[in-house]
C-alpha cells in the first residue's frame, strides 16, 4: 500500500510517502524562472510534473487543505497551484484526502493551533528513524500518517487528544475504494 502526504509550496512542498510500515520524506524546491505571467505559470507547471511522479499509483494522497486566513501576496498562485494539483491527482489517484491546517496540527501535537515548530519537533520525536529536515517535510509526514490510520495501518501511537483530528478531514469513503 502506498500513501503520500502533500504539503504544497511555492517554494518547498514537503512530500511523505508511506509504503508497508516503511515512511520517507522529501522536498520539491523551486524558484521563479522570472516574476512574470510566463516564469510563475512555468514555475507552477513543474511543481505538478514533480508531485506527480511521487504521486502516480498512490493508493491514497493526503493533501492539506488551503489556508483561507493566510495573509500571503501570493495567495492566489498557492491556491492556483493546490487546485492545478488536484486536478491532477484526481486523474490518476482514486483515493484523495483533504486535511485542515489545523487538523494536521492537532493530529501532531494535540493542538489545532500549534505553531510549525511545535508540529515538527512532535513529528521528530514520533518518527525519530525518518530524517526530517525541516516544517514541509513534518507536515507531508502527518498527513501521510494520518491516511495510514484512515486505512487501517497506522504507523504511530498517538493520544486520544491527538486521535480526535481524524474526524476533521475529508476522507474518502473506505467501502467505495474497497470495490
Amino acid at each position: 500500500m502506498k500513501i503520500v502526504g502533500l504539503d504544497l509550496s511555492l517554494t518547498s512542498t514537503g512530500v511523505a510517502v508511506i509504503a508497508g510500515r516503511h515512511a520517507a520524506v522529501d522536498r520539491i524546491q523551486t524558484k521563479p524562472d522570472h516574476d512574470d505571467l510566463h516564469g510563475r505559470h512555468n514555475r507552477l507547471r513543474r511543481i505538478v510534473a514533480n508531485v506527480a511522479s511521487w504521486t502516480d499509483g498512490a493508493d491514497l494522497v493526503v493533501i492539506e487543505g488551503l489556508a483561507y486566513a493566510a495573509r500571503s501576496p501570493h495567495a492566489t498562485e498557492r491556491a492556483g497551484l493546490w487546485w492545478l494539483v488536484i486536478d491532477r491527482i484526481v486523474q490518476h489517484v482514486d483515493a484523495v484526502a483533504v486535511v485542515p491546517p489545523t487538523t494536521r496540527a492537532k493530529y501532531a501535537t494535540g493542538k489545532g493551533n500549534a505553531g510549525k515548530d511545535q508540529v515538527l519537533a512532535a513529528v521528530i520525536r514520533r518518527h525519530p528513524t525518518v530524517d526530517i529536515t525541516g516544517n514541509d517535510e513534518a507536515d507531508a509526514l502527518i498527513l501521510a500518517a494520518m491516511g495510514a490510520r484512515h486505512l487501517g495501518h497506522p504507523i504511530d501511537d498517538v493520544p486520544a487528544t491527538h486521535l480526535a483530528a481524524m474526524n476533521g478531514g475529508q476522507w474518502p469513503d473506505l467501502e467505495e475504494l474497497a470495490a
